[in-house]
């Protein structure tokens, strides 16, 4: 990686913030040395505010933080180009972005991955996916071959409203076998770049 220079603005580098999925910018925000560590340490997207004189954690108040994927360090070494996956809005106005863009639907999988992995790491006891994940592996990717061929069967019917339940359905138990197995969505989609090139 490039070496950041902090110099330049006074121990300020601006940091763009994009959506690691869908490459939408989210938001602008400075960030000093301290706050590209806690960054990494964390794993949540923290900056340094100017107005409160301090670092701050994006979310910390509202809950809707930024979960950190990568750093990118432009060619003068003077402005970073940071890569993390929204939970909740971005923007204080409630907004997908500081911008106005919306950035659905990939947001709103964001957030299914993240209710699923805490389903996971934190099992609700009336919660259907935490009895999923109690259950182990092999019923999970039995869920998964099931919604499959419900899928199958109603696509030979003409029903748009079935065949959207059972494929939101095959959806789902999908995104639930790839957190059992602890592999994210974002290299099963890398998988499916490399094929298109």
């Amino acid at each position: 990686m490039r070496t950041i220079d902090f110099d330049k603005g006074n121990s300020l580098v601006p940091a763009i913030v994009q959506d690691a999925n869908t490459g939408k910018v989210l938001m602008l925000g400075y960030m000093n040395e301290e706050a590209v560590a806690k960054t990494k340490e964390i794993g949540k997207v923290t900056f340094f505010s100017r107005s409160k004189d301090r670092l701050w954690t994006k979310g910390e108040t509202s809950g809707n933080y930024l979960e950190f994927k990568g750093l990118k360090v432009d060619c003068d070494g003077d402005a970073l180009l940071v890569d993390a996956v929204p939970h909740g809005p971005t923007c204080h106005t409630g907004d997908d972005s500081c911008f106005g863009d919306s950035n659905e639907p990939v947001n709103f999988i964001g957030q299914l991955r993240s209710i699923i992995k805490s389903r996971k790491e934190d099992p609700h006891e009336h919660s259907y996916t935490s009895s999923l994940f109690k259950k182990g592996i092999n019923k999970v990717a039995q869920k998964v071959g099931e919604e499959a061929v419900e899928l199958v069967i109603e696509s030979k019917d003409d029903n748009k409203d079935l065949f959207l339940g059972e494929a939101a359905d095959l959806f789902f138990h999908y995104l639930v076998l790839l957190e059992a197995k602890g592999i994210e969505f974002d290299e099963v989609m890398n998988v499916l770049k490399e094929r298109h090139k």
